[in-house]
């Protein structure tokens, strides 16, 4: 081997075994869904504050992301964050089934979708799946320029 080919293997092996690795998930502290729906696409991130050399530290569980259907294309901004969340507690049901857990979006208005009196049956639907949650989930905003952990996912889904 040459000295380029060793350089180039020793960056891609220390990329693959340092941080940020996926931390094992641990069932006795909370977690963090962080959610973002942009465009076409969707993508969320759960992660934990975890004690990883004597200093508490954030880091990814698992990141998941998937391209909008066409028949949901129609929904509005507030709308594709909604379906997101679902679609997110959804794939990570057996993550969160349980679990204490905050999750962060950059839509203010998920919140008061979720307690529409009188929904359209699609939403009605979506809040008959998060209210599996809500005695252990609290809907959090945070602006769009610091909400950057499942915004990637949600742009190259």
């Amino acid at each position: 081997m040459t000295q380029e080919i060793t350089k180039a293997y020793e960056k891609i092996r220390k990329a693959l075994t340092e941080a940020p690795l996926l931390l094992m998930p641990d069932w006795n502290i909370p977690f963090k869904l962080y959610i973002d729906a942009c465009g076409d696409e969707s993508g969320a991130a759960l992660h934990q504050v975890q004690i990883i050399d004597d200093k508490p530290t954030e880091g990814p569980v698992c990141y998941i992301s998937r391209q909008i259907k066409p028949t949901e294309d129609i929904y509005g901004a507030s709308q594709m964050e909604c379906l997101c969340l679902v679609w997110a507690l959804e794939q990570l049901c057996y993550s969160l089934d349980g679990s204490v857990f905050e999750v962060i979006n950059d839509c203010s208005s998920v919140k008061s979708l979720l307690n529409m009196k009188t929904p359209k049956r699609h939403m009605f639907r979506w809040q008959i799946t998060i209210q599996e949650y809500t005695g252990n989930m609290i809907i959090v905003h945070k602006a769009g320029n610091i909400h950057k952990n499942a915004d990637g996912l949600s742009r190259w889904a």
